[in-house]
């Protein structure tokens, strides 16, 4: 059985689940959803799974503090 990861080696990672990328942005899953379905956060899908590259956390980020400010 494979140990859950903490959020500093998905950091790590070139791209991580919804739920990872949830727990990174400090928001519910749903959220996250919601932002793909808006065209806000891209991702791309390996077979069954929808992977986050974890650039795009970061971009997502950036553009959204730019806005804030």
């Amino acid at each position: 059985m494979r140990a859950k990861k903490s959020s500093t080696e998905a950091s790590e990672r070139l791209s991580v689940s919804v739920e990872e990328a949830a727990e990174m942005l400090s928001i519910g899953r749903s959220s996250v959803f919601n932002l793909l379905n808006d065209g806000l956060l891209a991702s791309l899908k390996v077979g069954k799974r929808r992977l986050i590259p974890v650039a795009e956390l970061r971009a997502f980020l950036d553009r959204q503090a730019r806005r804030a400010s």
